[in-house]
C-alpha cells in the first residue's frame, strides 16, 4: 500500500477505461477515502472501488462563463483541499501533464507554497489513438489542442507535416476548427476523426475535411487526425531547399551571390510582381511572388551564414512591429476612422525611432525611402506631410496649384528652369492623385500599358495593310487609335 502523504497527490484516469488504469494508479485510489474529479464524464468513474467517496467539479462547468474561469476556479479548490491535514487526491482524464490544464499549474503553485505533491503516471489518450490510427506518431507529428485553433485566422503548424488535433468535443467547435485549417487545406483534405480510443466504442472516421463537424459521433473523446500535404507545402521545406542551395555542396552560382549581387533580382521580381497585379493575372501572381519569396529567403540565408541574423530574427521583428504598430486591433485602444489609424502609427514610428536610441530629431520624411520610383516617393512624402497637417483644406487649392505650375514651366526661360519647373508640375499632378485616394505609381503604369496595347494595334493594322507605321498619317495613326478604343484594349 501507498504511503499517504500530506499535500496533493495528482493521478490520471487513462483514456477511457478501467482496465487501463496503471497498477500505482489503482493501488492508490483503492487505499483512498475520498478523490476529488476534475469530470466525473469519464468511463474509468465506473469502475472505481466501493466506498470511495467521489467528488467532482463537474457544477462549475455548469455555471462557469469560459474554460478559463473554470480551471482557475478548479485550481485555487484543490490548493486549498491540498492544505488539509489529509491533503486531496485529485483525479483528471488521461494524463496528468497531456492536454490538462490544471495539472501543471497546480503542480506550479503547490511547490511554491511549499506543499508536497505527487504526481501518478497515467496512460494518456494519444497512445490508444496511435492504435486507433495504427500510426507512429515519428517523425513529424503535430499534437494541437482544437481551442486554441478556434482563436486563430490560420493553423499553428506546417500543412507537410501530420497532426492530431485533441478535444473536439462538439459540432461548434469542429466548426470553428474547420474554418481555420481550411486558410491551408483544400476542402476535400483526407482527415480521420477518432471517438472514444481507448474504450469499448472506439471509432474511426474517415472523412473529407469539409465533413468534420457534420460527423454525429462527435463528443468528449473525440480528436481529429489530419494527414500531411504534399512534400514542399510549408514554409520550413522552402527554407531547407535554399539552404540546401547555398550548401559546400549546393548550386555553383546559387553559392557565389552576396547581399549586393542579388540586388536587381529583387528589384525584378517585385516589378514582375506589380506587372501580375496590373494585368490581373492570379496564375502569374501566384508565380511571381514565389519568385519574390526566394529572393527574401535567399537574403536571410546569407545573412544567416554570415553571423548577421536568420530567419527568426526577421520573422519575429516584423511580428512584434505589425502588434505594436496595430494597438487597436491587438489592445484597448480606440481610433475613429482610417485618418486617426495612420496618425497613431506615425506617432509609434517616431516612439520606435526615439527607443532605438539618438534618432529623435530625424525628420518626417527621412524614412521614405530614395529608391522608390519617383511617383511613389511624391506621394508618400505628400502623404506623411499631410498627416500632420500640411495639406490644402479643399481640393479646389490642390487643382488651382496645377494651374499654376503649368503656367510658370511655359515661361521658364533655361533648361534648369524647365526642369524644376516640370518636376513641381509632376508633383501637383501628384498631389491631386492623391487627394483622389489613387496610387499615382499605379495610375501612370496603367496609362502606360493601355497606351502600348493601342499602339500594338496600330502597329498590327499597319502591318496589316502591308505599311510601316512611320508610312501612317498622323490623322491614320488618330483613327486607328480610336478604333482600339472601341475594342476596349484596356
Amino acid at each position: 500500500m501507498m504511503e499517504q502523504i500530506q499535500g496533493i497527490t495528482i493521478l490520471g484516469l487513462g483514456p477511457g477505461s478501467p482496465d487501463q488504469l496503471t497498477r500505482a494508479a489503482w493501488d492508490w485510489i483503492s487505499q483512498c477515502d475520498e478523490i476529488y474529479l476534475r469530470t466525473s464524464h469519464h468511463p474509468t468513474v465506473a469502475g472505481f472501488p466501493q466506498g470511495l467517496k467521489v467528488h467532482s467539479f463537474d457544477h462549475l462547468y455548469e455555471a462557469g462563463e469560459s474554460f478559463e474561469g473554470v480551471y482557475e476556479q478548479i485550481i485555487q479548490a484543490v490548493l486549498a483541499l491540498g492544505s488539509r491535514p489529509q491533503g486531496v487526491t485529485y483525479a483528471v482524464p488521461g494524463h496528468p501533464y497531456v492536454a490538462e490544464t490544471t495539472s501543471p499549474e497546480i503542480v506550479r503553485r503547490a511547490r511554491a507554497q511549499g506543499l508536497p505533491v505527487r504526481v501518478i503516471e497515467a496512460v494518456s489518450f494519444l497512445e490508444p489513438t496511435f492504435t486507433a490510427l495504427q500510426l507512429d506518431p515519428y517523425p513529424h507529428l503535430v499534437l494541437v489542442d482544437a481551442l486554441e485553433l478556434t482563436n486563430r485566422h490560420t493553423p499553428t503548424f506546417p500543412p507537410e507535416s501530420a497532426a492530431l488535433v485533441a478535444q473536439i468535443y462538439s459540432s461548434f467547435v469542429a466548426s470553428e476548427v474547420k474554418m481555420t485549417l481550411l486558410a491551408a487545406y483544400p476542402d476535400e483534405h483526407p482527415v480521420r476523426l477518432v471517438h472514444g480510443a481507448g474504450t469499448p466504442e472506439e471509432m474511426v472516421e474517415n472523412l473529407a475535411l469539409y465533413e468534420i463537424d457534420r460527423s454525429p459521433h462527435l463528443g468528449l473523446l473525440s480528436s481529429l487526425y489530419i494527414a500531411p500535404m504534399a512534400a514542399g507545402t510549408s514554409f520550413e521545406a522552402f527554407q531547407e531547399v535554399v539552404a540546401r542551395l547555398r550548401a559546400p555542396d549546393g548550386c555553383p552560382w546559387d553559392r557565389e551571390q552576396t547581399h549586393l549581387s542579388l540586388r536587381k533580382y529583387l528589384l525584378e521580381e517585385a516589378y514582375e510582381a506589380i506587372e501580375a497585379l496590373d494585368n490581373e493575372d492570379m496564375d502569374s501572381l501566384c508565380e511571381e511572388l514565389g519568385d519574390l519569396l526566394l529572393q527574401v529567403v535567399l537574403h536571410a540565408q546569407i545573412a544567416a551564414e554570415e553571423g548577421d541574423f536568420n530567419m527568426t530574427h526577421i520573422l519575429k521583428g516584423i511580428h512584434d512591429k505589425l502588434i505594436r504598430r496595430h494597438p487597436h486591433v491587438f489592445s484597448n485602444w480606440e481610433v475613429d476612422g482610417v485618418g486617426k489609424v495612420l496618425q497613431n502609427w506615425e506617432k509609434l514610428k517616431a516612439a520606435e525611432r526615439e527607443a532605438k536610441g539618438g534618432e529623435k530629431v530625424k525628420g518626417l520624411l527621412d524614412g521614405v525611402p530614395l529608391a522608390l520610383p519617383a511617383l511613389s516617393q511624391a506621394q508618400e512624402i505628400q502623404t506623411r506631410a499631410a498627416r500632420l497637417g500640411f495639406d490644402w483644406p479643399q481640393i479646389d487649392g490642390v487643382i488651382d496649384k496645377i494651374a499654376e505650375e503649368l503656367a510658370e514651366l511655359k515661361a521658364a526661360g533655361t533648361d534648369e528652369e524647365r526642369m524644376a519647373e516640370a518636376g513641381d508640375l509632376i508633383f501637383a499632378v501628384v498631389n491631386v492623385v492623391r487627394w483622389y485616394k489613387v496610387d499615382a505609381e499605379s495610375a501612370l503604369r496603367g496609362t502606360s500599358l493601355r497606351f502600348r496595347r493601342r499602339f500594338g494595334y496600330i502597329e498590327q493594322a499597319a502591318r496589316a495593310q502591308g505599311r510601316e507605321v512611320a508610312a501612317l498619317s498622323f490623322e491614320e495613326m488618330d483613327a486607328l487609335w480610336n478604333e482600339a478604343k472601341k475594342q476596349t484594349l484596356n
